[in-house]
């Protein structure tokens, strides 16, 4: 037996960080796609008189479509396989943020943030379901971390690509709010040949050392002839039913960030596009910082011994509670203070969204993980669909400070619930017991 210390398997020079590395990248152009509305919401505004509502009910229709999109492409992800999933969904994606170029109103912005939500959808699912396939689960909640740095990746992104800083001119200054969505949708289809060139999965890698794949295969369930079976089956599990009220009530509040963040510092703070782009870098860095800090964290937890149902919920915890940050962000007269609040609470969201987004693949079996990735998200984007609505009315007819305060504690209810729901984290037998 291989011992996952063995020098040949244990340093970030082995295969299996290549999808790691991956992963991360694909999930940061999902990111930078779906932040070119964000970043050019205020031109489009005026350009075509779209209010505040109008703009919630965009963005809702983004994560409501989004939703429903994780819950269709689960079972047909673990049918198809992940490789061959994975190249149809950046296809998809990609053609989708393009033809935003065409978009000349409320009605076409909407129908095509419908279009790219529904086909953005399989990115989680996917990933979780690669990590699930290639990692020991020791490592899982790490490489959960580092594809999770690409949301913070994309937004740190998005603004110098787009929008330019005070200093250099982003793609809309040069070529108009159209360049936005064409060039970041082209990138998609580069990444197709790394993908091509480097996954397949362990058991029939060509170029993967032996060592490594003994190492990998350690903790592979037995395939039995499920996948891609309807995702109703998941529901007699209580497990399931937590991930999917913690998701709920949790996910709105990283996406009030990422859709409301540039509008808030415009319209509230007074920012300009420059140090809008700059300030969105320092916040969504934060956020790289937390996924990070938040896998890493729970990798380490588990080589000194503690068990993955304590490490987990330690990670979990520490995240939820700093998450409180965010409650006086909107009442302080400080700018530079309300962005600082704004940063800490999304590496916070972060460190425990690291261990969140891996209890999928630490309660199923890999050839279900897509599925069950896909009620979670499903849901958790529902919620997030319908916290983004309400936000754009408690703004246009009250004030930004109650969004701030239920977005601090929105995290809270998320860990209860799991704790509740899920007393013991470890893999689940087909008939609903612990292994």
């Amino acid at each position: 037996m291989i011992s996952p210390s063995s020098p040949s398997t244990s340093n970030f020079l082995a295969y299996r960080w290549r999808i790691a590395f991956l992963l991360c990248l694909i999930t940061t152009i999902n990111y930078i796609d779906r932040q070119a509305l964000t970043m050019t919401s205020t031109i489009l505004s005026d350009l075509f008189d779209i209010s505040n509502s109008e703009y919630g009910l965009i963005t809702s229709g983004f994560l409501f479509a989004y939703g429903i999109g994780q819950l269709l492409s689960g079972p047909l992800i673990d049918k198809l396989g992940t490789r061959r999933s994975f190249s149809i969904a950046v296809i998809a994606w990609s053609l989708a943020t393009m033809l935003h170029a065409i978009g000349r109103g409320f009605l076409s912005f909407f129908s095509l943030r419908v279009l790219l939500g529904l086909a953005e959808a399989a990115n989680f699912p996917l990933a979780t379901k690669a990590t699930a396939e290639w990692f020991p689960k020791e490592e899982r909640s790490f490489v959960v971390g580092i594809f999770t740095m690409g949301p913070g990746l994309g937004a740190i992104l998005a603004p110098p690509l787009m929008i330019g800083t005070p200093w250099t001119p982003g793609v809309v200054t040069l070529w108009g709010w159209e360049a936005a969505f064409l060039i970041p949708g082209a990138i998609g289809f580069l990444w197709l040949f790394l993908w091509w060139k480097w996954f397949y999965l362990p058991a029939e890698h060509p170029d993967l050392p032996e060592a490594e794949r003994e190492l990998i295969l350690r903790d592979s369930e037995p395939d039995a002839a499920v996948a891609g079976r309807s995702w109703l089956w998941a529901f007699r599990y209580p497990e399931v039913w937590g991930l999917m009220i913690s998701r709920f009530v949790s996910d709105g509040a990283f996406y009030f960030f990422v859709f409301w963040l540039p509008k808030y510092l415009g319209d509230v703070r007074g920012f300009n596009l420059g140090e809008i782009g700059l300030f969105a870098i320092v916040v969504f860095g934060a956020a790289d910082i937390g996924s990070f800090v938040g896998g890493y964290s729970g990798k380490k937890l588990m080589d000194r011994g503690m068990t993955l149902d304590r490490a987990r919920k330690t990670v979990l915890w520490v995240g939820a509670l700093l998450v409180l940050v965010a409650m006086p962000a909107a009442s302080t007269e400080s700018a530079w203070e309300a962005v600082g609040l704004i940063a800490l609470a999304m590496f916070a969201i972060q460190v425990k969204a690291s261990s969140m987004f891996t209890l999928p693949a630490d309660l199923f079996p890999a050839r279900d993980v897509g599925t069950i990735w896909g009620i979670y998200g499903a849901v958790g984007s529902a919620g997030a669909g319908l916290f983004q609505y309400i936000a754009g009315w408690t703004i246009e007819n009250y004030s930004w400070t109650p969004i701030f305060i239920a977005a601090a504690c929105m995290h809270i209810v998320s860990a209860v619930l799991i704790n509740i729901f899920v007393p013991r984290i470890a893999l689940l037998d087909p008939r609903g017991a612990h292994v």
